[in-house]
């Protein structure tokens, strides 16, 4: 039986293997015999002979011609790979023009043949001699080494992109694909030498980010790329459009291209149109997605092209149009990248005005009715009962269910997007627009009816409901009020039967969280969606009574109590399928701002709704001073406070924000504010006078005026200092200061100017709703527009961005005519610096002494210690200019400007590297003789992430300089990142360079690396 079984099992591994496929190998053999070397102990081919080596290219060949599918995993396949490659790689690296040819031409068979899998541990081997080819001065060599790197690229393993890289750098390989581009254009070479190329340098870039900058910053490449004539040229068309995607995937790349864009975004959308190709169309819309990536890229975009881009989004969504059965496959992906871009509504602007005119609204319908063939009877007089019914059946026929998360999402977002006074009438969409408002809300019901439904529930069918809902919250708080009071009447009505027990349900699964009874409960993802469903809820009066009678305030205080103590990060486009794509996660040096829910979607819209309940609610302390409540109000205004200051997300600190509107707290509170807010109580450094009419003064500082309230300043003070304006006088006072007296209206009492400035001090005010009245018309009339909307209670808009405490604006030349002082730092010279404001030739910047003394306990003591020190008109820093201006940078905005960062670091050779981190290293120390704590701690954060990012030659670099500046906490952190180089380091004599006691340091983290590896269970 083991005899037979052994002969069957021959039988099987022999199966397509003829006598002729014997034959060959056996020739394969013999001429790989003539060139097999021992080298250390390795068996290795390599033969200097021409004749020897076109024999065995020619035995390859022959060899790769008779493997099939079915052979192509035998033994005697397997066995001969490695000798092939090896081969194969001696003969390239041989560079012979006798053999480049065919060698290189062997070599695209070889990758094209065997499985990528087979070839994934001879990868590195090949890799070298064909990425050195590339350059090769007859052009088929380096077309066939292109092409075969094509599809070696193409099937890589990520554990090997490290190593593959090394090879791609030390070849030079993309100086070299840049430059055959640049050939292209010049020379006389077939269209297919231009799409390999472009498309292997896509490939490139497209895996490791760090070779961008040198494409993206070579202009003669990007000029070349826009005057390429490729219109009956499709392949070629699709690299080039594929070249530009991965250009647009670096944050500078993509304003780089941008610049001047109009030719690019041209040909981008024309590669849109339908008349294109599939492939073509898809490239399209891929690159236009990466050059919208950020909102600052995709207002560029609509500002060059906007409305001929949103048209042809428009037509892609509209494939959905084609068939009225199920979509051919290409049609489907056309339509899903056309929806994925459309999500750029997710940002106000102009675009949205093309979106309405272009028929956003029927393409959505068609994207989640189809063909219903029922739905003309919406053109009849139904009852609004009718209508649902329809609908219901319509959206229960199942058309494009993959397609309908970016339809509610595009809904929701120009739903939100819509201005109040929106003319929906005008363009002919209030038919469609109410449709596809109850398509929304029954979605959004049927999702709660899911949710409770849990075993059920899929990823998929979570990722809709979460998206259906967030559409009907942006719809019922839409500015625009018909949008808004139509979705809250469908609302209302498709929750008769069953709004109670949702309601119960919402308030049930929040307590069931937050109380730790993880038994039973949902997901993250569905309690975003009960959350975003209470805000909904919420909306309503009649649910919102329901709410607050069943305790959802407390319910809501004690989940967000609960959400402080035990924060969960959430980032919507990770959680969320539809909203995750290659581009995002393969992008880099990313400029956008963060989103507004950011990774705090729990906390957002657990405060949304207790906003919602909050300023409805009569009277609110019954609530708040419950003894069941965690809560009294002083401690929840205190903890909307620290949102406020603390929160880097900007949805959850407008709420908290709007949610202290309820107790008379009004503004922004933060961390600058808190420390410019001391001085409106003090006389140091006033130099204004605003005298009321009843004889009394208040004394303020200009400079704040100048860039807070600029209004309270008299006519020409921004101007000129010497000089009365008019309704101003000037004069000095006991300490020799120029002080100039404003007269203010005799409409303006104390106790509101007081409040008023107090505003432009702190960033926010406590004030009762008699003040807020008289508030109100100064907010106005100052052009306060953010404390206006905060004092009229006025509903955070989405995507709103967060006042800053700003005052760096004061360090232009118009705010150089209130400074009293000069800070001038270790550099004496700068190459073409020359100040706006005085004559002075060292290098200075002119500051303010409340804004320093705010911020640093040390200057204080400096400016107010009566000593010589004190009457100084310039400080000498001991720091860099370089430092010097971040420094300064951080005193008048809180802000510590960000390093180098992405491919513009990888791409800084080790000096410069250096010079950059010693900034940082540098500002730690002052900030630390200068007792500024929170400067201190941000520019040792920066600088730890430069120590864990660094190479050998900066690793040694940095620990020095921490040493010099003695940062021995950072030092110790550079020695611990050296630990597992110590041994080569001290043999290369890379440490000679460094004292006895780093060398000690750095030794001793090896030493405890070592002891804590062989602590380690086995």
């Amino acid at each position: 039986m083991r005899s037979s079984s052994s002969k069957h099992g021959a039988a099987e591994n022999n199966r397509g293997v003829t006598g002729h496929m014997l034959t060959l190998h056996q020739r394969l053999y013999h001429a790989f015999n003539l060139g097999f070397r021992s080298c250390n102990n390795r068996r290795k081919w390599h033969c200097s002979d021409i004749e020897i080596q076109r024999l065995v290219i020619r035995s390859i060949d022959a060899f790769l011609d008779c493997i099939s599918t079915e052979t192509s995993q035998h033994p005697l396949v397997k066995d001969s790979v490695e000798d092939m490659v090896g081969a194969l790689e001696s003969i390239l690296e041989f560079k012979s023009e006798s053999t480049m040819g065919v060698a290189s031409s062997v070599a695209v068979k070889m990758v094209n043949i065997l499985p990528s899998l087979m070839l994934q541990s001879h990868v590195l081997d090949l890799l070298h001699p064909l990425a050195s080819l590339l350059s090769y001065r007859e052009l088929p060599v380096a077309l066939s080494c292109a092409i075969a790197l094509n599809t070696v690229l193409s099937n890589i393993s990520t554990k090997i992109e490290r190593e593959v890289w090394q090879i791609l750098k030390e070849t030079k390989a993309v100086g070299c694909l840049v430059h055959n581009v640049k050939e292209f254009s010049v020379g006389n070479m077939p269209i297919e030498y231009l799409k390999e190329m472009a498309s292997l340098l896509s490939k490139i870039l497209w895996r490791w980010p760090q070779s961008r900058f040198c494409v993206w910053t070579d202009a003669k490449l990007l000029n070349v790329l826009d005057t390429l004539q490729l219109e009956h040229e499709n392949s070629a068309k699709v690299a080039v459009l594929q070249l530009y995607s991965t250009l647009a995937l670096c944050g500078y790349g993509a304003e780089k291209l941008l610049e001047n864009g109009e030719a690019l975004l041209r040909m981008m959308v024309d590669c849109m149109d339908c008349a294109n190709n599939h492939s073509i169309r898809m490239e399209g819309f891929r690159l236009a997605q990466c050059l919208a990536i950020n909102k600052r890229g995709c207002l560029k975009m609509i500002k060059i092209c906007g409305e001929p881009l949103v048209k042809a989004i428009i037509s892609g969504m509209r494939d959905c149009n084609s068939h009225s059965e199920k979509l051919a496959k290409n049609q489907m992906s056309i339509v899903e990248e056309a929806c994925r871009l459309a999500l750029i509504t997710r940002w106000a602007g102009d675009h949205h005005i093309y979106f309405w005119k272009a028929g956003v609204d029927r393409v959505l319908l068609d994207l989640l009715l189809g063909n219903y063939d029922k739905i003309h009877q919406l053109q009849q007089k139904l009852s609004v009962k009718e209508q649902i019914v329809v609908v219901r059946e319509g959206l229960n026929t199942n058309f494009y269910l993959s397609l309908r998360p970016y339809a509610w999402d595009i809904l929701g977002w120009i739903a939100t997007n819509c201005a109040e006074d929106f003319n929906y009438e005008a363009l002919g969409n209030e038919h469609h627009l109410k449709i596809l408002i109850m398509c929304a809300c029954l979605a959004f019901v049927d999702s709660i009816l899911m949710a409770r439904q849990i075993s059920q529930s899929s990823p998929t069918n979570t990722a809709v409901s979460e998206s259906a809902s967030r559409a009907v919250l942006m719809m019922v708080y839409s500015p625009c009020k018909y949008i808004a009071s139509e979705a809250r009447f469908l609302l209302l009505e498709i929750l008769k039967s069953n709004g109670k027990d949702y309601t119960e349900y919402l308030l049930e699964t929040l307590n069931a969280r937050s109380s730790g009874n993880k038994f039973g409960i949902p997901g993250n993802l569905q309690i975003v969606i009960c959350l975003m469903s209470l805000a909904c809820y919420s909306s309503l009066p009649k649910y919102r009574k329901l709410i607050i009678k069943r305790q959802g305030i407390r319910t809501l205080l004690t989940f967000i109590n609960w959400w402080l103590s035990n924060p969960v990060r959430i980032k919507r486009s990770n959680v969320i399928s539809h909203l995750r794509n290659s581009f995002s996660e393969r992008s880099c040096c990313c400029l956008a701002t963060e989103d507004w829910e950011g990774e705090d979607m729990f906390l957002l819209f657990s405060l949304w709704s207790l906003a919602e309940l909050l300023h409805h609610s009569d009277p609110i302390k019954n609530h708040l001073l419950d003894n069941q409540t965690n809560f009294n109000e002083a401690q929840l205004v205190s903890e909307l406070q620290k949102i406020c200051r603390h929160s880097s997300t900007p949805g959850p600190r407008w709420y908290a924000v709007y949610i202290l509107c309820v107790f008379g707290h009004y503004g922004f509170p933060s961390k600058m504010g808190d420390r410019i807010g001391k001085s409106l109580t003090e006389n140091e450094y006033t130099d204004l006078e605003l005298n009321l009419v009843n004889g009394e003064s208040i004394y303020v500082h200009g400079v704040l005026l100048m860039v807070r309230c600029p209004s309270l300043l008299p006519p020409g003070e921004l101007l000129v200092k010497e000089k009365a304006s008019s309704g101003s006088s000037v004069k000095q006072d006991a300490e020799n200061r120029v002080i100039t007296a404003v007269r203010l209206s005799a409409r303006v009492d104390h106790q509101s100017m007081l409040k008023l400035l107090e505003y432009v001090y702190f960033g926010y005010i406590q004030a009762s709703e008699d003040l807020v009245k008289k508030l109100k018309l100064f907010a106005k009339h100052c052009g306060l527009h953010h404390l206006l909307q905060m004092l009229c209670r006025r509903h955070p808009k989405w995507g709103t961005p967060m006042p800053s405490f700003d005052l760096t604006p004061a360090l232009r030349p118009g705010g150089h005519h209130f400074s009293d002082i000069l800070l001038e730092s270790n550099t004496r010279q700068l190459e073409n610096w020359m100040c706006d404001s005085c004559s002075a030739s060292v290098p200075h910047l002119h500051v303010h002494r409340v804004i320093l003394e705010s911020s640093c306990d040390y200057l204080q003591a400096l400016f107010r210690s009566g000593m010589q020190e004190s009457q100084l008109q310039t400080i000498k820093v001991p720091v860099s200019w370089e430092s010097l201006v971040r420094l300064v940078t951080w005193f008048y905005s809180d802000q510590l400007p960000k390093p180098s960062f992405g491919c513009l670091w990888d791409n800084l050779d080790a000096d410069e590297k250096l010079l950059e981190v010693q900034l940082y290293i540098e500002l730690c120390w002052l900030a630390e003789f200068w007792f500024i704590k929170d400067l201190r701690e941000e520019c040792y954060r920066v600088s730890v992430s430069y120590c864990l990012d660094s190479s050998r030659y900066l690793s040694v670099k940095i620990i020095q300089t921490a040493a010099n500046f003695a940062q021995w906490k950072l030092a110790e952190v550079a020695a611990n990142h050296m630990a597992p180089l110590y041994h080569s380091l001290r043999n290369s004599g890379e440490l000679d360079a460094l004292d006895d006691n780093l060398i000690e340091m750095v030794r001793y983290a090896s030493v405890r690396l070592s002891q804590e590896g062989s602590r380690l269970p086995s």
